[in-house]
């Protein structure tokens, strides 16, 4: 089965390949992505969605010296397979293994290091001008899912990209047929003749002989515009300065060649629509493509078995609360920036549609879509991983911070993330957070702390953050009345001597394991801000040392904090913490321990800093 398949090393194997061979390969790279996917986990729907599309633009461009820019990167697994790394599949997203996305240091064919979407038109556009800046021949092009499209990044790329004449393509891989009509025959037709050079300079010389003529040449135009939108969707990208093509199927591989073929030999901004269908291939995946979107191993013959239910994880706990809450309260109203599965609230937009929001991959705009209700008395709850929350930092500070708002922020995924990496870990929300003026940041140790901090959230008439990790709790009964946490208090949980470690979030249980080794005292700290101020600089006078433990980076971070409220000479005091540098993918647990955060690593420090 993997005859053809085992032959391609790179892209220049693939394009010694006889054309009619290459739907063979097509399904040789589905059924190895299955088998490979099955044993490591990873993304799997998107993937299968883009074999056809990712041998064509392998096929039809010089890759490396052409580039490819992959948007969000979870659909690059062909590519990976293609580009020399087929042997290293089984390794994907393991510690030292390849990245689940597109990484630079990894393959010179990843020529842009991806996690958040919406990033590819821009990248590609600066690579465009650099080919032109510098004289080269080559071509950039962006490869952006339909979901990327609702970012408004992408949307300031096109608008710049269509004022310039650099030599980009911008590929819409439209996967779940959500803005097109069906396509077949006459489209795929039809992206032929548009991409030929016979269209592209009939229409030059055209507008060249109407040029003086110019109430012709308008109504020429707008003829032209007319007969296309009738068969295609494209004058918002014709808009924006494109030439539109498509909508193509794109698992026709003859048609894909033959379209991208022509528009590489195009100058000027071209935009490819293909219609791809997700989790193509394979049988289970085309059923449901959002279950084996991101899958963990399973078993490829009988699908990936619903475990059940077990205890709740945070991201559970935020769900239900979020329920209950709007239950007990018309004025609450859930936003997600196109996260409702992965942030847990499906049933809240099953039981109240009305009051549910997902605004698409657009973060900026979910924060001051939130202050605005906010501002007519609402009370917005944005449900948010910590990594996309960074890219609406002004709006967090400008629209909900100046002006007090109660907008309540869940904060999923903070601190790291196990497979996916460094740009989807949490590393420094507590850091960002707390410098922010108004903001009360909390940071739960179980899961019933959680909810109770969430109701603590939506109590106050400014803004706040609850920021939980990705996962289970340590297994703590979740009690279902709701009772508001006193503001800035921390607790301690034991009572020990020399040694007061200050844990906070998810660090307490590792902090609780070491403080029965050493016999220290531990506090869950609760607050990050407002400090809990006077147990700090009590714990201070009664011990030696003071620890400060998070799962964020140290700078910046809730242990700066506790030195920033101390400020005394003679207080010693060890923060521990993620260190000064981007953590790559493993095993969350191993991630900890590599990091010194496991109640081993925590001990050790300790130790070492009393016999200083």
């Amino acid at each position: 089965m993997y005859s053809l398949l085992n032959t391609i090393e790179s892209p220049e194997d693939l394009r010694k390949i006889p054309r009619e061979q290459l739907p063979q390969l097509a399904r040789a790279l589905r059924e190895f992505l299955v088998e490979s996917v099955s044993k490591t986990g990873g993304h799997l729907s998107s993937n299968l969605g883009t074999v056809e599309l990712t041998i064509a633009l392998h096929y039809i461009y010089d890759t490396p010296e052409d580039r490819l820019v992959w948007d969000v990167g979870h659909q690059t697994y062909v590519h990976k397979i293609l580009t020399g790394r087929r042997s290293a599949m089984n390794t994907l997203r393991m510690a030292g293994g390849i990245a689940g996305f597109p990484k630079r240091e990894e393959s010179p064919y990843d020529t842009f290091g991806t996690g958040h979407s919406s990033t590819s038109i821009s990248a590609a556009l600066g690579m465009a001008v650099a080919a032109q800046l510098s004289g080269a021949a080559r071509r950039a092009v962006a490869i952006i899912g339909d979901g990327a499209m609702t970012g408004g990044m992408a949307f300031e790329a096109l608008n710049n990209a269509g004022a310039m004449n650099a030599n980009l393509l911008v590929v819409l891989n439209d996967n779940d047929m959500s803005i097109s009509r069906p396509v077949g025959a006459l489209n795929n037709y039809l992206a032929k003749l548009m991409s030929g050079r016979f269209y592209a300079a009939m229409r030059r010389g055209s507008e060249k002989v109407l040029k003086g003529m110019p109430p012709v040449l308008e109504f020429a135009k707008r003829a032209e515009e007319h007969v296309k939108g009738m068969v295609i969707p494209g004058t918002l990208f014709e808009e924006f300065g494109f030439n539109y093509i498509g909508p193509i199927d794109g698992h026709d591989l003859d048609a894909l060649i033959d379209t991208l073929g022509n528009i590489r030999k195009l100058e000027g901004p071209q935009f490819l629509h293909v219609v791809t269908q997700k989790g193509r291939g394979y049988a289970l995946a085309e059923e449901d493509c959002l279950l084996y979107h991101g899958v963990n191993k399973f078993d490829r013959d009988n699908g990936i078995v619903q475990k059940q239910p077990g205890k709740p994880t945070y991201t559970q706990v935020f769900g239900q609360w979020l329920c209950d809450m709007a239950a007990l309260n018309a004025k609450v109203v859930g936003i997600t920036p196109a996260m409702c599965e992965g942030s847990g609230m499906q049933e809240f937009a099953a039981q109240y549609p009305e009051r549910y929001f997902d605004v698409g991959i657009a973060e900026q705009h979910a924060l001051t879509f939130a202050a605005g209700l906010a501002c007519d008395g609402y009370k917005p709850v944005v449900a948010i991983y910590s990594t996309f929350l960074q890219r609406a930092y002004d709006q967090l500070i400008h629209d909900i911070a100046i002006q007090k708002l109660p907008v309540v922020l869940a904060i999923d995924r903070g601190g790291l993330v196990g497979a996916d990496g460094a740009t989807h870990a949490g590393s420094f929300d507590l850091s960002f957070l707390r410098c922010i003026p108004n903001m009360t940041v909390m940071t739960p140790s179980d899961e019933n702390e959680c909810r109770q901090m969430l109701y603590t959230a939506i109590t106050l008439d400014t803004p706040s953050a609850v920021r939980y990790p990705r996962g289970m709790g340590p297994g703590v009964a979740v009690v279902d009345g709701m009772q508001a946490l006193p503001v800035g208090s921390g607790e301690v949980r034991r009572e020990g001597r020399r040694v007061a470690i200050l844990a906070f979030g998810s660090m307490l249980k590792a902090s609780l394991a070491a403080g029965e080794q050493l016999d220290a005292t531990v506090v869950n700290m609760r607050f990050v801000k407002p400090l809990d101020a006077e147990l700090v600089q009590r714990m201070a006078r009664e011990h030696e040392l003071l620890v400060t433990i998070e799962e964020n980076v140290v700078q910046g971070g809730a242990g700066s904090a506790v030195a920033e409220c101390l400020a005394l000479a003679g207080v010693r005091l060890l923060q521990l913490g993620l260190p000064d540098r981007f953590i790559e993918q493993g095993e969350h647990v191993q991630m900890l321990a590599d990091c010194g955060l496991d109640a081993a690593g925590i001990v050790i420090a300790i130790n070492n800093n009393l016999t200083k």
